[in-house]
Parts: structure tokens; sequence; C-alpha cells
């Protein structure tokens, strides 16, 4: 099924069961007000979503409305966490190695992982307002799921089974901000701003075959300022799948429902040492980064910019019949006026 959070007037918005077309929605107030409450009580509720989302689909229901994205919040327009991993090691290398550095043998077998902040998400087609653009902005496609109850110490298949949801995320980075972060030793806090999530959040049987081994098998299509900037295929190179990322974020803790957990970026090998651009006749990249990383690497220098004020990126994912699964993230940078 498809859910999604509208704008009301609240903090947490109102739930709402979306059509598989996503073309038309319903409220769901008598069974769950927000989507959190829906997480909260999910072995009682979930049944009862499943039931309206297949009446909705074959027209059973009255009181539908019309479902338009611009009215949508983030599906969690606030979370009790968000934890992002880098399971494309492939894009973990490039980046290192644009700068030098070598990558430990460890990250082939132990993710990264960082904290993000999860108290105000962006909705997934509101402007993305920063004080500066001086700052080096990206976005970073990805995939998230979204957890029930996790146990800490669970194995990885077990974690798996958590899933409840499924959305893309673009997760905002200020890349000029990033080095300084790090040379601390503290971690990301300053370049991480509030990520978006697409609109409609997805129960895994909704993607069918194309969701099996904790991954999901499609590609992941982005573009900038109207252009195609990248396809790559979402379960290829994922070196840790979600219930391997799930699994390390309860390591040593409980996650309670509602919990999400990114992928990173998507990115693919291609085939090739460093990786082709869509025009090159590849699938591009995920974000601006991995672009100027591979020119830094071919050149000595990148030459593609970040993001500026007035620049828009897109981020969505078609099903086999070339129909919108998550509905699209897109958005605009614009200047900040406090």
């Amino acid at each position: 099924m498809k859910l999604a959070t509208l704008k009301n007037g609240t903090r947490d918005g109102q739930l709402v069961v979306v059509s598989k077309d996503l073309k038309t929605a319903v409220a769901v107030t008598h069974i769950a007000s927000t989507m959190q409450t829906a997480l909260d009580n999910w072995d009682t509720v979930s049944m009862h979503l499943q039931a309206t989302y297949h009446a909705l689909n074959i027209g059973q229901l009255d009181d539908v409305i019309a479902f338009d994205a611009k009215d949508c919040e983030s599906p969690l327009p606030r979370a009790f966490q968000w934890a992002d991993g880098s399971a494309y090691v492939n894009h973990v290398e490039l980046v290192r190695k644009a700068r030098g550095a070598e990558m430990p043998e460890s990250f082939w077998t132990d993710p990264l992982m960082y904290q993000g902040g999860s108290d105000d998400f962006i909705g997934p087609m509101d402007d993305i307002q920063l004080p500066s653009d001086e700052w080096g902005i990206d976005f970073e496609g990805e995939i998230a799921v979204v957890t029930g109850d996790v146990s800490m110490g669970v194995s990885a298949q077990e974690a798996g089974n958590h899933v409840r949801l499924l959305m893309l995320v673009n997760d905002v980075s200020l890349r000029g901000l990033i080095p300084g972060e790090l040379a601390k030793g503290f971690g990301f806090f300053q370049s991480k701003p509030a990520s978006s999530f697409s609109p409609v959040a997805v129960t895994p049987d909704e993607l069918g075959d194309c969701w099996h081994d904790f991954k999901v098998h499609l590609p992941l299509l982005s573009s900038f300022n109207g252009k195609a900037f990248g396809k790559p295929e979402a379960g290829q190179d994922m070196t840790f799948n979600f219930g391997e990322l799930i699994a390390h974020a309860a390591k040593t803790r409980n996650l309670k429902a509602g919990a999400i957990i990114g992928s990173g970026t998507v990115s693919n090998k291609q085939g090739t040492e460093h990786g082709t651009s869509i025009d090159e006749g590849g699938v591009g990249y995920s974000c601006i980064a991995e672009v100027r990383m591979i020119e830094t690497i071919r050149d000595g220098k990148p030459s593609t910019g970040f993001m500026k004020f007035g620049d828009r990126v897109r981020i969505e994912m078609l099903d086999e019949n070339g129909n919108s699964i998550f509905g699209a993230i897109d958005q605009q940078v614009r200047e900040y006026q406090a």
C-alpha cells in the first residue's frame, strides 16, 4: 500500500492512504491520524489501512480527494531516528580517492553510518532554503526504509523483516563544510541540513519482485535543472543491504517504530574504473560530488559546480511499466529568509 502525510497546519500532518496510480487519496483518521501513530500500532492498524487501500483502488470509497504531492509533508514530518548509512562503497571509495586517501579494508565489511537531524524534514516539493550558496550545496539521491520496533543485537535477517515502509531521499549536503567538521573527529552536523523524502511511502509488497534480498532492484532517477543526471540501479553494487544496515544501527541500541535508515548515495561502478555520465552512455550519478570526484581523478581538478540559488533537483523511481512508485522529490534551492 501507499501512504502519505498531508499538510494540515499541525506538526505531524494528516495520514492518508494514496491510490496505486498516485491520483487519489482518502483520510484515515478513524484508523490512525498520523504516520507515527500508524507505525506505533502497526500490527493492529496495518490490515485496516490495507483494506482501505484496496477499496480506494477499486473505487469503492466516498470522500476521496485528488492527490497532489505539493500538499505533502515528508511521510514522517519529523522522526525519532534518522540514521544514514553508506551502503554503496563505490561512492565512498571515489570520495577518498579524489582526495588521495586510502580506503580502509574494513569499509567493505563494516558499514559507515551517521545520525542525522530528524526533527525538521523538508516537504518533497518544498524549497531547500539555506543562508548561503557558497557552502557547496549538493543533493544525494538515496533510498530509505522505515522500521517497526527493532531489538538491540538483532541479526541482519531478522532486521530486514522489520522494514515497514520504503521512501526515496534527498540527503542534502553542504560539501564545503564537511572537511572542517570531519577534521574535528565528531562527524557531520552543520554540513548536513534538513533532508527530504518522497511524497509517498510504500510497503515492500508494492515493489513486487523488485524487492528481494532486502534491496530495491530498480533505477533511481535524478535530474538537475531539467537534465537527466543519474539512473543507477539501486540493487547493484549495494554492498550492505537494508537488513545489514538496520542490524548495524541496532548493534548497541534498540530502534523504536518510525526509525528511518538510509542507504547512502546510490552509486554504480558501471563496469569502468570511475563510472560514466548519462551523456557518455553510462548510468550517471546521484550527487554532484561524485561527478567532481571523477573530474578530479581524471583531470586533476573538478569543473562541475555545486548547486546555486535557483537550481532544481528531481528524484524519482519508476516501476517496470514506467509508473512513478513514490511520487517525485522536486525541489528548488532558495535563499533562506529568517
